[in-house]
């Protein structure tokens, strides 16, 4: 193997395509997070994990006062602080070795924290959930999937669905649709 191979080596990561499909468009605060982790290998390699990557990162933007030496005064700027509220990484394999053309679809299921934030946006103020694949290989970069931004959201935000209703002709009533007799006086539905 050539010297400028073993360097490449060093610092590109393994050629891995890394894709993360969601069984659901938006996630409740409590719910688990299902989806599949797809891997396909282009190159032969050991990995240390096959892991997915959760964060859920609050960014809020502050009015700093700094010294300006060229004003010889003090400025106010704007900054934008981020602190990690939650993280996980849970792993999926362990130790493994990948030869090329390797393909396997990998199934997780994270839990999300009933008590932690949901997504957020406003002009100073961002929650965001972010996921992402991982295969971690000692000694290189690790490969790593798109990040995807994921809709978090209470319980209370999430749409129900609309269940027609039926007017009782004898004592009004208003029952669902499917039910056959009224739930208050026991007349039959009529149609």
């Amino acid at each position: 193997m050539s010297i400028f191979k073993k360097i490449k080596e060093k610092v590109t990561p393994p050629n891995v395509r890394l894709t993360i499909e969601l069984r659901k468009p938006f996630f409740i605060l409590g719910d688990n997070i299902d989806g599949v982790l797809q891997l396909e290998s282009k190159e032969e390699f050991d990995c240390t994990e096959i892991r997915c990557e959760l964060e859920c990162i609050e960014r809020v933007r502050r009015i700093r006062r700094i010294y300006d030496a060229t004003l010889k005064r003090e400025i106010e700027q704007q900054v934008w602080e981020s602190t990690t509220l939650f993280s996980t990484r849970p792993r999926l394999i362990g130790a493994m070795h990948i030869p090329e053309g390797f393909i396997q679809s990998l199934p997780f299921k994270i839990p999300i924290p009933p008590g932690a934030q949901p997504s957020f946006k406003s002009l100073d103020r961002i929650v965001a959930w972010n996921l992402k694949g991982v295969v971690a290989v000692e000694g290189r970069p690790d490969a790593t999937s798109r990040t995807i931004e994921l809709q978090v959201v209470h319980p209370s935000q999430v749409p129900k669905p609309v269940v027609p209703t039926v007017t009782c002709k004898y004592c009004g009533t208003a029952y669902p649709e499917n039910e056959v007799k009224c739930p208050n006086c026991g007349a039959p539905r009529m149609v």
